[in-house]
């Protein structure tokens, strides 16, 4: 079996069912040979381990351990479901505090063991946020560390297809910027649909505002349904991230990352973003936006913002100005 990289891939919270899976897909897809699986939970672990070697993958060496400096060390590529799981009617938002302060040891950790470290991809929630405090706490350049949100967009996609009663493929250009939560904001301006702009099929108002509300409650549904959180969806699209910084397939549907530069107005804070991930990380640029939509995206800076400050308050992280003492890259 040929492999992308043989570079070591470290799945953080690999005894769960995100990380599981994760850990099975990336060796499915031939991301490399050397595949870590770090949890506390070492019984579940050790059981995710032995399943995984049941699967008899050529080439792939899987290690397993409950040790954290062993885990990162050496370690080129992360992906991160180690935080709490969200919880039937719970918000992302709702688990602000706990996570917010597992992201900041996570990323501490990183500087201490892996400070070389090519690309994280964050993916607990409330993602925007842990994503921001894991950045500023490892001292990883901005392009580095992405957080899920393409999750919201295979959402809608999937979502207007159900609408047109068409294959999923049929649909294309979905986006979702902003925060992963509930105010992300649905884009259109670039959706297709069996090849046409999708104002050409002027859905009805009420039935256009059920479509985005199902977007936005995707993972609740999700919840509602089987009882725990998603792990198939997210688990996969993470996959496709760190692929792609690993030189794969290029990821173009929007990634949460670092806004600094004063684009739309925004700067300091983790969001969705027109974004493209590569071999050279994550970059973005502006959408085609209505007024519409910038009202909406506005809304949802101002509450990621909202979020910042409020685990800035807990000391979590440190005031903005203070952020380059810890990242020099900030």
């Amino acid at each position: 079996m040929s492999f992308l990289t043989n570079k070591k891939l470290v799945i953080v919270g690999a005894a769960g069912a995100i990380g599981s899976t994760m850990a099975q897909l990336a060796a499915v897809k031939g991301l490399t040979n050397n595949i870590a699986l770090y949890d506390p939970y070492l019984k579940g672990l050790e059981g995710v381990y032995e399943e995984l070697r049941h699967c008899g993958f050529e080439g792939v060496n899987f290690t397993f351990t409950d040790n954290v400096e062993e885990a990162l060390t050496g370690a080129s590529f992360i992906i991160s479901s180690g935080g709490a799981p969200r919880k039937e009617g719970m918000t992302r938002e709702d688990l602000l505090k706990g996570n917010a302060q597992i992201a900041a040891d996570f990323g501490d950790n990183v500087k201490k063991y892996c400070p070389n470290c090519e690309h994280i991809v964050v993916i607990f929630n409330p993602a925007d946020v842990t994503g921001l405090v894991v950045l500023v706490k490892s001292g990883l350049k901005p392009n580095q560390v992405t957080t899920l949100a393409g999750l919201d967009s295979t959402r809608l996609q999937s979502e207007l297809a159900k609408y047109f009663g068409i294959p999923q493929y049929a649909v294309s250009g979905c986006a979702t910027l902003g925060g992963h939560g509930e105010k992300m904001v649905p884009v259109t301006s670039d959706v297709m649909v069996m090849g046409k702009p999708l104002s050409k099929y002027n859905i009805p108002a009420d039935k256009f505002e059920e479509i985005k509300q199902k977007t936005i409650q995707g993972g609740s549904n999700i919840i509602a349904l089987r009882g725990r959180s998603s792990n198939l969806s997210p688990a996969y699209v993470a996959i496709e991230m760190i692929e792609a910084a690993m030189g794969g397939k290029k990821f173009t549907l929007p990634a949460g990352c670092f806004v600094k530069d004063g684009m739309y107005g925004y700067k300091n804070v983790c969001m969705a973003m027109k974004s493209t991930i590569d071999e050279n990380g994550v970059s973005y640029t502006e959408a085609n936006l209505s007024a519409d939509e910038k009202k909406a995206l506005d809304a949802s800076y101002e509450h990621l913002c909202k979020m910042r400050d409020e685990v800035i308050g807990m000391g979590v992280l440190p005031a903005v100005a203070d952020w380059s003492k810890y990242n020099k890259n900030l």
